[in-house]
């Protein structure tokens, strides 16, 4: 087949688990190392279309979140066939992924998803911390309702306050963020976070500073995020 991926973290996926199949890739691909002859065809938001078509694609790989719904339909259109993923907690994370890999690439169930199923069914949670995850800055943006990330963080004993907001990722000031929170959160990515930009924002609060890839990806990264994340956020709160 010759696969097309919409998302960095299918693209990890699909280039461990079936080397060669791939034949375009975002920009902001940057896993595995070696993509071999993967063409980049733009960013996740604005792909070169023509460009994806060009490079006769059997499949292109989406998601509802992180891919524009015109983009996907012009593909469409143009007859390729899209898949389309929707992931909002580890349990669908996992069967989306095995969606993609065993029932539409038609592979054996890689290892590294069995390993990443029992590493999170093994995760011990911390005690009971309440975060506030921002994923962005001027203008702040935080975690809100039904994500990915902030089930991962809960597995691990970390509470999102924001997780009852009616958006998923509102945006909101440092005051209104940082209310009722005794940690904050902050990933080196979709914001590059560091630990001269950012922790100076919440003064009075720890900050644990995570991989956005081990926080937010849907991929091999999952099998080694637990103990990633737990280091980080441990380390911010001993």
């Amino acid at each position: 087949m010759r696969v097309v991926s919409l998302v960095p973290s299918l693209t990890e996926a699909v280039a461990v688990s079936a080397p060669g199949l791939l034949v375009g890739v975002t920009d902001w691909c940057t896993h595995p190392a070696d993509l071999g002859g993967a063409v980049r065809i733009g960013g996740t938001k604005n792909p070169d279309v023509p460009a994806v078509l060009g490079l006769r694609p059997d499949l292109v790989i989406a998601n509802e979140e992180e891919n524009r719904a015109p983009d996907l339909a012009a593909l469409r259109e143009a007859g390729v066939e899209v898949l389309v993923t929707e992931v909002r907690d580890l349990p669908q994370a996992l069967a989306e992924l095995d969606r993609v890999l065993v029932g539409a690439l038609g592979l054996e169930r890689p290892g590294w998803l069995t390993d990443a199923a029992g590493a999170w069914a093994r995760a011990e949670p911390m005690g009971g911390l309440a975060a506030v995850v921002p994923i962005w800055r001027r203008p702040w943006m935080v975690l809100g309702r039904d994500t990915f990330a902030g089930d991962l963080l809960a597995r691990l004993g970390v509470r999102n306050v924001h997780a009852g907001h009616a958006e998923r990722y509102p945006r909101m000031s440092v005051a209104e963020a940082a209310a009722g929170c005794d940690l904050v959160v902050l990933p080196d990515e979709p914001y590059r976070f560091t630990a001269g930009d950012g922790p100076e924002a919440f003064p009075g609060l720890p900050a644990a500073l995570v991989s956005g890839r081990h926080l937010t990806w849907y991929g091999p990264s999952l099998a080694e995020a637990p103990a990633v994340l737990a280091a980080a956020l441990g380390a911010a709160v001993r």
